[in-house]
């Protein structure tokens, strides 16, 4: 008889989207009219990203001449099948830049009413996940003290929602106390009303 491990689920998403597909133009809660009134919070989060685009040109452009250089004294030399080699190196430095900006396509938006909370997740290649949520439901945590592997977690009725872990710590720990305190305000307004 096979032996049964317990599975750590804590780092797992264990809620449902009501919704997947290929992102529209109107994506990641665009076409979504906030109910109930205005948003009592609405946040885009994306990856950093350190490097500009000019950045980006003059990385490539120093690459590049680093290789002429190196490659042109191999080629003086005899060594021309080297030049092959430089060719390779560009290529590969301007690939992994491009999977790198690719990577940061991907986006979450949290939209809160007092009504509503809409969770929307659109990755790289164009698709998008929704969730939808009771905001009076919803409980926000996150490991402390904050490191590298905390994540805020959003919990509602047995189900887990990981968002913005492509964050830096310190913006997860902000993040997660200005989603706590729009949730403590729309809970307040709604025990209030």
């Amino acid at each position: 008889m096979g032996r049964v491990t317990h599975i750590e689920t804590s780092h797992i998403e264990t809620m449902a989207p009501v919704a997947k597909g290929r992102a529209s133009a109107a994506s990641g809660l665009d076409d979504v009219a906030p109910s109930g009134g205005r948003a009592l919070f609405d946040a885009v989060l994306r990856p950093n990203r350190s490097l500009s685009n000019s950045g980006f040109r003059v990385v490539m452009g120093i690459v590049v001449g680093a290789n002429i250089l190196f490659g042109g004294y191999f080629f003086a030399i005899g060594a021309w099948p080297v030049l092959g080699f430089c060719g390779l190196d560009i290529l590969l430095v301007w690939l992994a830049f491009k999977l790198s900006y690719r990577q940061g396509r991907l986006r979450e938006r949290v939209r809160i009413t007092e009504d509503d909370m809409w969770v929307a997740r659109v990755l790289p290649s164009g698709h998008e996940t929704r969730w939808h949520l009771q905001p009076y439901w919803v409980r926000v945590s996150i490991e402390r003290p904050i490191g590298h592997e905390s994540q805020v977690r959003v919990t509602s009725k047995g189900g887990t929602l990981i968002l913005g872990a492509f964050l830096a710590p310190d913006e997860r720990d902000r993040f997660a106390q200005a989603l706590s305190a729009a949730l403590g305000r729309g809970r307040g307004s709604v025990t209030s009303a």
